[in-house]
């Protein structure tokens, strides 16, 4: 496995489970020394690890709120103290800044946007995400990272400071969720889930 990685990417890369959030069993490699126990400890907490190239670039991310016509906040960057946002920037440290909304250009602003309500519709989501990404220090390449379906949710958490600074609120954030929700369910309490057939033909099956 080793070999495979070596020979797909150039150090530095990122160890880290598939499947986890908050930067949980994720570490930075520099060196092939460092692969196997980065290796090794993504492995206690998930079955499946992803390995990808490190990348020299700023983190953006992106709220997009809504069912069919899904709508995108102001982007919002990560200034990590820290050589990136591992766990201890994120809940142990401080010293991390949140800028909102990030210094971008507006062909920039409106490209990210875009890119966050396309990945959330191609992925058939509702009610809810945070989109991630990099964009290049020294270029002009933008990378999605990542799409967060149950983004954190206090007071202090980027998905509500990136509404409130596109002019939702805290509270009436939580109430279009819960209007989402319930327009949600009411579109699936349509669906049907067995075959209706004539009387006196046995009754119904049931997938």
């Amino acid at each position: 496995m080793k070999t495979e990685i070596e020979q797909a990417f150039p150090y530095p890369v990122f160890v880290k489970p598939a499947t986890l959030g908050s930067s949980v069993g994720m570490t930075k490699v520099h060196s092939a020394e460092e692969l196997g126990p980065a290796l090794d400890f993504a492995c206690e907490y998930g079955m499946k690890i992803l390995v990808e190239k490190a990348v020299s670039a700023r983190e953006i991310e992106v709220s997009v709120l809504g069912n069919h016509e899904p709508q995108a906040s102001v982007p919002g960057e990560i200034v990590p103290h820290r050589e990136f946002y591992d766990y201890t920037a994120k809940y142990l440290e401080e010293g991390t800044q949140l800028l909102i909304p990030a210094d971008l250009r507006p062909p920039q602003v409106k490209k990210i946007q875009t890119m966050a309500v396309e990945a959330f519709r191609a992925l058939e989501l509702s009610g809810m995400a945070r989109v991630d990404f990099f964009l290049e220090k020294k270029g002009i390449k933008i990378y999605l990272n990542e799409v967060n379906t149950i983004p954190g949710f206090t007071s202090i958490s980027m998905y509500p400071k990136l509404w409130e600074a596109s002019g939702i609120p805290f509270r009436e954030l939580i109430d279009k969720l819960i209007e989402l929700a319930f327009e949600m369910h009411r579109e699936k309490a349509r669906t049907k889930y067995a075959i209706e057939l004539p009387e006196g033909s046995g009754g119904a099956l049931a997938g």
